[in-house]
């Protein structure tokens, strides 16, 4: 990572995170603190007129969700965000595009700073800004949040995947919409966590394809809780929620393969109307629906806009994976400007044709 960016992490440290490391005897870890999301949020704070702003966009998703505005809401952006500097000209590409097609398509940047893996791997911004292995999680945080706002501030809604639960407090502020990943759309902690969050949030089905996990899931949400937590100040903390009836399906494939044709979509909505669920669906593009090949998810999309345009109302949102430049590249030497470090993404110039494009399908209805 380039010096400004070094100097800025440093730059947006506050004194409380300052690191002491403890080392206990007879374990093995190392102990680093960090700063309570009360501290990180008064040193980056939301301004009132953000904060109004944050609490348009979320009413905006969610009547798009309940399907009270027609709209396609379209969650889109880097895979994972490694470098600021192109995380921010994507993010002004995008604002820019948002107005010409608003009055079809509900534009949310993806701002993802958490990278779920299976066996090990870069983690994402939060856990290693640096892109060395450095583990610099104070500074990933500072960092990450104050992306969030630069983005908010350019008049974009951002969403995010909540990996970790004990980070959300960091972030749920910012945030219009999130979603729970296939493997941890499972888990009791997720569910509690997304059980007090004030925003619309999409669990995705399990890797290997099922639905049940996702049902379950936002049925579990849709409930109060009284869970282990912390506190704004990191402190330990019973926490009790109230329930969130803000969530979705999103439908990502499996192990099987893709799950967007017209079957699996029948199949789901009739899936979730029979425990009672609102049939309010999302299809990723991306991942097992595009056989992990991001040329792919044009045709996902095109698949979408189908079976809306044949009727189907239940299908209320896509996702897509799309960043400044074709497909994907190791982390290690020389890194390209604008290409993604983790999944494969669409490159600018075929999201934003791809986006008029479905914006004018849409029109002529």
């Amino acid at each position: 990572m380039n010096s400004s960016v070094s100097a800025l992490i440093r730059h947006d440290l506050p004194q409380s995170a300052d690191v002491l490391e403890l080392q206990r005897p007879s374990a093995r870890r190392h102990e680093r603190p960090l700063p309570s999301p009360a501290e990180l949020r008064q040193h980056l704070p939301l301004s009132a007129t953000l904060a109004e702003r944050v609490q348009r966009d979320r009413q905006a998703i969610r009547a798009v969700l309940d399907g009270h505005d027609p709209r396609l809401l379209v969650v889109v952006g880097p895979c994972s965000i490694h470098d600021p500097l192109s995380a921010l000209e994507y993010a002004d590409q995008l604002a820019a595009l948002a107005p010409q097609v608003s009055d079809q398509l509900l534009l949310v940047m993806r701002a993802y700073v958490e990278k779920p893996r299976t066996t090990i791997g870069w983690k994402g911004l939060v856990y290693d800004p640096q892109l060395d292995g450095s583990g610099d999680m104070a500074g990933g945080l500072a960092l990450s949040r104050r992306l969030m706002l630069q983005m908010i501030e350019r008049g974009l809604p951002i969403a995010t995947e909540l990996l970790q639960p004990l980070a959300a407090g960091y972030f749920d502020d910012l945030l219009g919409w999130a979603a729970i990943g296939a493997r941890t759309s499972e888990s009791q902690v997720h569910r509690e966590m997304v059980s007090g969050l004030a925003l619309p949030v999409g669990f995705k089905n399990g890797t290997d394809g099922s639905l049940g996990i996702a049902c379950d899931a936002m049925r579990s949400a849709a409930h109060p809780h009284q869970h282990f937590g912390i506190d704004a100040q990191g402190r330990p903390a019973l926490v009790q929620t109230l329930g969130n009836p803000d969530t979705h399906l999103v439908l990502r494939g499996g192990h099987d393969g893709p799950n967007y044709d017209v079957a699996s979509v029948r199949a789901a909505r009739e899936g979730l109307e029979k425990q009672g669920i609102p049939a309010r669906i999302m299809v990723d593009c991306s991942h097992a629906n595009s056989s992990k090949d991001p040329l792919r998810q044009p045709a996902v999309l095109a698949s979408v806009l189908d079976q809306r345009l044949g009727g189907d109302r239940s299908l209320r949102g896509v996702m897509l994976e799309s960043h400044l430049f074709d497909g994907c590249q190791p982390l290690k030497g020389e890194l390209r400007y604008g290409v993604s470090i983790t999944d494969g993404c669409l490159g600018w110039n075929a999201t934003q044709a791809l986006l008029l494009d479905a914006a004018q399908r849409l029109r002529r209805g």
